[in-house]
C-alpha cells in the first residue's frame, strides 16, 4: 500500500475515503445502457466462445447476454478465460456490473464483476445483493479495491475492539455540538460501511469540516504570524507623485477600482505588510490599480518593484507605465516633471551597460519604479528601500521567487498579487487562504464586446473556410488577427501505437497543430497575400520583441502564434482571434487568450476550432467558453470539470494530498464557515496551548515540506 497508494499508516488507510458506491440495486435494461458509465445489469447467458486473435498468440473469452430488451457482451482476456467460460454456462442467469464501452459498435462490458444466480432463490438473492452499498476505492492495477477494502475491515474490526482510543479529533468538542456533527469514529465507521445513503451523507458533511477547518487554522496561524511582522507604514504625501499622476489621467477611474485602491492604501498605512490578492477580469484595469499603489509607496519614500512572469510582459509593462505616467516618469532628468521618479526596466537579455545602470538607480533610490522579471532577484540587485512588490501573474510564480524577492527589503515588503485568471472565492480562501482578497469586476468603458463561437472543422469543413475569410475581412477593414496554436512544430513527435479507436480517440491521438506548419499552409493557401508572422517560446528574445513590436505597430496582419500571448499583450488594433485545436486548451487559458481581442473600440471576433465530435465533454466545454464571458462562472465549470488537485496546482501538492473529501467548489459554505472558526480559535489560542489534538492534526497536515511551503507562500 505504500509502494503503490502512498499509504503508510493505519490513519492513511482509514483516510483513504470510498471514490463512490456501487448500488446494485439500480438494475438497467440492456436496452437503455449509457456509454461510459458503471452499471448492473440482470440477464441470461446466450452464448459463450473462445477466440484466438493476435495470430493465435492471444485469446479472449466473449459472452453473449440478453435480458429480453437486448443484448450486451462480456469480454475476458488472460488465463482466467476457463475460469470465467466454466461459470458463464449458456442459459445461466447473472448479475453483471461494469463500465459500459464499444467495441465495433456493439455495446460490451470489459472483464465486469458478476455473481450468477440460483435456482428459486432469485428475486430474493438478486434483491439483497442489489440493495447492498458497496465502497469502490480510489485503487490501482496492483492493489484493488477488494484488496484495499479487507485491509480496512481490519483495521475497523481493531478499532471497535479497542474503543478507537487511537483516534485523535481535531473538532474542539463546542465546534463539533454547535454544528451538529458526528463524531470521527462514527463518521470513519459509516463512511467506509454504511448501510444507507444517508450514513454517508453524515459522515461526508463531518469529514469535509475536518479538513475545511484543519486547513483553515493553518491559513489563519499564517495570517496571524504576518500580522505581527514589522513592516514600514507607507502614506501617501499629499500634493506628491499620486496626485500629480491623478490630476492629468484622461479618464475617470471605474468604482471598482477606486474601491479596491482605497483597500490597497489601508493597507499600506499599516506597521505590519501587506498581503493581498487582486483579481480582476482580462482589461479590468488591475495594472492601473498597481500602479497608483506604486506612486503611493514611492511618495512615502520607498521603492516598488513589479515582477512579471516574461520578458515580452515586463517590456510592455515597463512600457504602457512609462506612457501612462508621461514626464512624472522621468524624474532626475532633463524635462522631467520636480515631482517625478525614474522607472526603469531590469530584465536578463539586456546589454552590460543599460544593465549596469539599471542596478545603479535602485541601489541609489533614483529609480522609484522597477519592472522585471526574476532577473530581479538575483543577489546582484540591491534596493534603496523596498516598500511594495507587486507580482503578476501568480501562478506562474515560484514561491521560492517571492520569497528572495520579499528579502531585498529592509523590513518585509508590502504584497500585492495580481492575477487576471478568475479564481472562484472559495479556492481564493484555499490555494491564497493566507492573503486577503481584492476584486475588480467592471470592465473600463470603451470596452467592445467579444463574439464567440465554436468552428466544428471536422464535422463542417466550410464552417472552417468560412472562419479564414472572416480573418481576410477583418484584415481588409484595417484590423489584425491572431491564430493561436497549441504548440510550436520543431519538435520530434512520439508515433503513437494504433487501435480500434472511437472519432474522439483520433482527434485526441493525432498530435496538436503546430505554430510553424499553420503559419506555413496559411500564408500559401486561405491568408496567401496577406502578411503571416510567427511567434513563440523558443524564439531569441530579441526576435520575439521585435516581432511584437511589428505586430503592435500594425507591421504585421496576421500572427500565428503559441499561448505567449496568452497574457498581458495588449495591441488594441488585433480585432479577431482563431484558436487551432482549441479542446486542447484549459477553459480559464482559453478565456485568458480571448481577452486579447476586442482590446479597442472595434467588436472582437473569437473562434474556437475543433475536431472533437458534438456529443464530446471537450465540445461542451468550448461551448460553455462561446456561451458567456465572465470570467468568474467560467473558472467555476473549469473548476467542476478538472480534479481539485488541479486546482491547488503542483506548488500547492502538500495541501492537495489533504483534500481527499472537500471540493472547493460544491463546499463554499463549510469553507467560509470555517475560515470564520478557524480565525476566531487562532484569534484566542494562537498557539493553540488548549487544542492539543487540533495541534497533532495540524502537525500531521503540515509535515516539513509544507510547512516551508506555507512560510514562503
Amino acid at each position: 500500500m505504500a509502494e503503490h497508494l502512498d499509504l503508510h499508516t493505519v490513519g492513511d488507510l482509514l483516510h483513504h475515503y470510498p471514490r463512490r458506491y456501487a448500488e446494485r440495486g439500480e438494475l438497467t435494461r440492456l436496452a437503455d445502457l449509457p456509454l461510459d458509465e458503471h452499471v448492473t445489469v440482470v440477464a441470461q447467458v446466450s452464448d459463450a466462445r473462445v477466440h484466438k486473435f493476435n495470430q493465435g498468440r492471444g485469446q479472449r473469452l466473449e459472452v453473449t447476454v440478453t435480458d429480453g430488451s437486448g443484448r450486451l457482451q462480456l469480454v475476458f482476456f488472460g488465463r482466467s478465460i476457463y475460469h470465467h467460460q466454466k461459470e458463464l454456462v449458456p442459459g445461466r442467469r447473472g448479475m453483471f456490473a461494469g463500465k459500459v464501452g464499444t467495441f465495433r459498435n456493439i455495446r460490451q462490458l470489459s472483464h465486469p464483476a458478476y455473481e450468477m444466480l440460483g435456482g428459486d432463490s432469485d428475486a430474493s438473492a438478486a434483491k439483497a445483493w442489489a440493495d447492498q452499498l458497496i465502497p469502490l476505492y480510489p485503487a490501482c492495477s496492483k492493489m484493488e479495491s477488494w484488496k484495499i477494502s479487507n485491509a480496512v475491515d481490519v483495521v475497523l474490526a481493531s478499532m471497535e475492539a479497542t474503543g478507537w482510543e487511537a483516534v485523535v479529533d481535531p473538532l474542539p468538542p463546542a465546534l463539533r455540538e454547535g454544528r451538529g456533527l458526528v463524531e470521527l469514529p462514527e463518521a470513519l465507521r459509516k463512511i467506509h460501511r454504511p448501510r444507507a445513503r444517508t450514513d454517508i451523507e453524515e459522515a461526508r458533511s463531518r469529514l469535509k469540516w475536518d479538513e475545511a477547518f484543519v486547513l483553515q487554522v493553518a491559513l489563519a496561524r499564517r495570517r496571524h504570524a504576518d500580522s505581527q511582522l514589522p513592516a514600514v507604514a507607507r502614506k501617501p504625501a499629499p500634493g506628491g507623485l499620486l496626485d500629480a499622476f491623478d490630476a492629468k489621467l484622461p479618464f475617470t477611474l471605474t468604482d471598482g477600482q477606486r474601491k479596491v485602491s482605497a483597500e490597497i492604501f489601508d493597507d499600506l498605512a499599516t506597521e505590519h505588510p501587506m498581503h493581498r490578492l487582486l483579481q480582476g477580469e482580462v482589461g479590468s484595469g488591475k495594472t492601473m490599480v498597481a500602479l497608483r499603489a506604486m506612486l503611493a509607496v514611492v511618495d512615502a519614500g520607498g521603492q516598488a518593484a513589479m515582477l512579471a512572469p516574461t520578458e515580452v510582459l515586463a517590456q510592455q509593462h515597463h512600457r504602457s507605465i512609462t506612457e501612462m505616467m508621461g514626464e512624472l516618469a522621468e524624474g532626475g532628468m532633463l524635462g522631467g516633471a520636480e515631482q517625478g521618479t525614474k522607472v526603469v526596466l531590469l530584465t536578463g537579455s539586456m546589454g552590460t551597460a543599460a544593465r549596469r545602470a539599471a542596478l545603479l538607480d535602485l541601489v541609489t533610490g533614483e529609480a522609484g519604479v522597477v519592472v522585471g522579471t526574476h532577473a530581479l532577484i538575483e543577489d546582484k540587485v540591491q534596493f534603496h528601500d523596498l516598500g511594495l512588490v507587486v507580482v503578476d501573474e501568480q501562478h506562474r510564480f515560484g514561491v521560492e521567487q517571492r520569497d528572495a524577492l520579499r528579502s531585498k527589503g529592509k523590513q518585509p515588503p508590502h504584497l500585492l498579487v495580481m492575477t487576471a485568471t478568475p479564481i472562484p472565492r472559495t479556492v481564493a480562501m484555499t490555494v491564497f487562504g493566507d492573503l486577503e482578497t481584492s476584486v475588480l469586476d467592471q470592465l473600463p468603458a470603451g470596452r467592445s464586446p467579444i463574439a464567440t463561437h465554436v468552428v466544428p472543422a471536422k464535422d463542417k469543413p466550410h464552417f472552417l473556410a468560412r472562419a479564414w475569410e472572416r480573418v481576410r475581412e477583418e484584415v481588409q477593414g484595417g484590423h489584425q488577427a491572431y491564430v493561436v496554436c497549441p504548440r510550436i512544430g520543431d519538435e520530434e513527435d512520439a508515433p503513437r501505437k494504433k487501435s480500434a479507436e472511437s472519432a474522439e480517440d483520433a482527434a485526441e491521438r493525432r498530435p496538436p497543430l503546430a505554430v510553424l506548419d499553420v503559419a506555413e499552409e496559411l500564408s500559401r493557401g486561405p491568408l496567401a497575400g496577406l502578411r503571416v508572422e510567427v511567434l513563440h517560446g523558443r524564439m531569441q528574445p530579441d526576435a520575439k520583441d521585435e516581432v511584437m513590436r511589428r505586430f503592435a505597430a500594425g507591421e504585421v496582419d496576421v500572427l500565428v502564434a503559441t499561448t505567449v500571448i496568452e497574457v498581458g499583450v495588449n495591441v488594441p488594433n488585433s480585432t479577431a482571434m482563431v484558436i487551432m485545436d482549441a479542446d486542447r486548451f484549459g477553459v480559464s487559458q482559453l478565456h485568458q487568450l480571448r481577452g486579447r481581442v476586442g482590446r479597442g473600440s472595434a467588436p472582437g471576433l473569437c473562434l474556437l476550432v475543433s475536431e472533437m465530435p458534438e456529443a464530446s465533454p471537450a465540445r461542451a466545454r468550448l461551448g460553455a467558453v462561446a456561451a458567456t464571458l465572465d470570467g468568474f462562472e467560467l473558472s467555476r465549470i473549469d473548476l467542476e470539470q478538472r480534479r481539485e488537485g488541479d486546482v491547488l496546482g503542483q506548488a500547492q501538492s502538500g495541501v492537495r494530498s489533504s483534500l481527499r473529501m472537500l471540493t472547493v467548489i460544491d463546499d463554499e459554505e463549510i469553507i467560509a464557515a470555517a475560515r470564520e472558526e478557524a480565525a476566531a480559535v487562532v484569534a484566542a489560542d494562537p498557539e493553540l496551548a488548549r487544542l492539543p489534538e487540533l495541534r497533532t492534526a495540524l502537525d500531521a497536515l503540515l509535515d516539513k515540506e509544507r510547512e516551508e511551503f506555507l512560510d514562503k507562500g
